[in-house]
């Protein structure tokens, strides 16, 4: 456990770090709130020196049980911690709602319970997008050198050299690590001043490209990405959005083998036939059944689709009025991008072994005698992994469907339950219906929906298996 303490602590000393940014946008504004900064950077610090000072032990290689329980602490104490800016600014916001954010911002889910967002302080709404930063960051790192290892949903096929247990596994883990976080800001920074030239103010342009890179969706405005006029920004967004789906391993390997590395990858090939096609078809959908001509046709569906593909979760159009392609929407819920991406979902290499599998016991029925191996990017594919991919999406289904019928027990429809139960399951963001839509937010359900939901953005963001391992009595055994 001296391990875990000390890693938790050094993920709180980064926090309370970085609550020192919005603290100081808002003390050069003369604005009190950064008294709420102050108390929850001191509180989130000392706690974080108490732990470091518990752990202090020599470091070890940490052992499978410890990782499956370290990855699970960090994403409910990073965000505990993370509400405390929250209540101590807002003084109207509950717990519950605090905690929602928070869990939001982190998963990188982007659904939020606070209305009149330009009202707001500035501080907090730098926090909220620091949040997502961080937490699509974090994401990253866990699936390059974490989730491997922990041989969930299929993961173990994106071993790397990073993730492999031997003895040189650190020293490694720690040079990719720093640069994929130097790559990582690199395009953030990127994705700032790209939105400046179009047009953001500075304020919005750092915000959105944090939230951009991140796949995560929180905007500094009620109408989100509606709100701006420039029709270059959705564009720019387009092209960021899906820069953060795409595996962040394969830029470090493009830097040295060249760009068209990226685009041989079979993970972002999949990816961007898949958001083509849906972007066509949305495309026609939108064109018969508004007003809105072809190219705004083409303009908001590639905006959206994209946004909801890649998990952002930006809209800037209600797409319900679009009739029937409220179900594409809801479908495309549950694409996700690439592994080892800032997306959340079931991820695009789950659906190719899928795929792969299908083909071969087609064969083999068609050609008894035949051997048609299951292979995915040239490697043949164990059985071992395609029975863990098909229990994830098994469990997977299952989860949404029991989170579905617990939101409908109480005051929510059909429609609204199982929109919302897919969003936070998926760390994608807008529901559908009129409460949750595209251009409204979670705000109006009552606490316990709120906490059902949350229990999705936690399970979505963990994998599902890496949740459901800790919490089994067994694994408490002799730990």
């Amino acid at each position: 456990m001296a391990r875990i303490f000390y890693v938790l602590g050094m993920s709180l000393l980064v926090l309370a770090g970085f609550e020192l940014i919005p603290l100081t946008i808002n003390y050069m504004l003369d604005s009190a709130n950064w008294l709420a900064f102050a108390f929850s950077s001191f509180l989130t610090a000392f706690l974080g020196i108490s732990l470091l000072f518990a752990g202090n032990v020599p470091f070890r290689r940490v052992s499978l049980r410890e990782a499956y329980l370290l990855t699970v602490l960090l994403w409910i104490v990073l965000p505990i911690f993370g509400a405390l800016p929250f209540l101590f600014d807002l003084n109207s916001m509950t717990f519950t709602d605090a905690f929602f954010e928070s869990v939001s911002g982190v998963t990188t889910t982007g659904s939020s319970v606070i209305n009149r967002l330009d009202l707001i302080a500035p501080g907090l709404l730098l926090w909220r997008s620091l949040l997502q930063w961080l937490g699509g960051l974090l994401f990253v790192l866990m699936g390059i050198a974490i989730l491997p290892t922990l041989r969930v949903g299929g993961m173990q096929l994106m071993q790397t050299e990073i993730s492999d247990g031997s003895s040189k596994a650190l020293p490694r883990a720690i040079t990719v690590g720093t640069s994929i976080v130097a790559l990582y800001t690199m395009l953030t920074v990127l994705c700032m001043i790209s939105y400046g030239l179009a047009g953001m103010s500075a304020f919005d342009a750092i915000n959105h490209s944090m939230t951009t890179i991140a796949t995560g969706g929180f905007s500094t405005h009620d109408d989100s990405f509606a709100y701006f006029s420039s029709p270059a920004i959705p564009w720019l967004a387009v092209f960021f959005m899906l820069s953060g789906a795409l595996p962040f391993i394969i830029y470090l390997k493009a830097l040295k083998r060249g760009p068209l590395l990226i685009i041989r990858n079979t993970q972002v090939i999949f990816l961007l036939k898949f958001c083509f096609l849906v972007v066509l078809l949305l495309t026609f959908w939108c064109w018969i059944t508004t007003p809105a001509n072809l190219i705004a046709a083409f303009s908001y569906s590639a905006f959206n689709a994209v946004s909801i593909i890649t998990t952002t979760g930006y809209v800037n159009t209600d797409y319900t009025l679009w009739g029937g392609a409220s179900v594409v929407f809801l479908i495309i819920t549950f694409a996700g991008g690439c592994s080892g991406s800032t997306s959340g979902s079931i991820k695009i290499f789950r659906y190719q072994l899928v795929w792969s599998f299908l083909k071969s016991q087609l064969n083999r029925l068609v050609f008894p005698n035949g051997v048609f191996p299951v292979r995915y990017e040239g490697r043949e594919v164990s059985a071992d992994i395609i029975l863990s991919v098909t229990a994830f999406l098994g469990l997977y289904l299952l989860t949404w469907c029991l989170l579905s019928a617990f939101l409908s027990l109480g005051n929510l429809d059909f429609q609204t339950s199982v929109s919302a139960a897919a969003t936070a399951l998926t760390n994608v963001g807008p529901g559908l219906g009129e409460l949750i839509g595209p251009m409204s937010n979670f705000s109006s359900l009552d606490a316990i929906d709120k906490w059902l939901l949350i229990l999705g953005m936690l399970l979505g963001r963990l994998e599902l298996f890496t949740f459901f391992a800790v919490v089994t009595p067994r694994f408490w055994r002799d730990l």
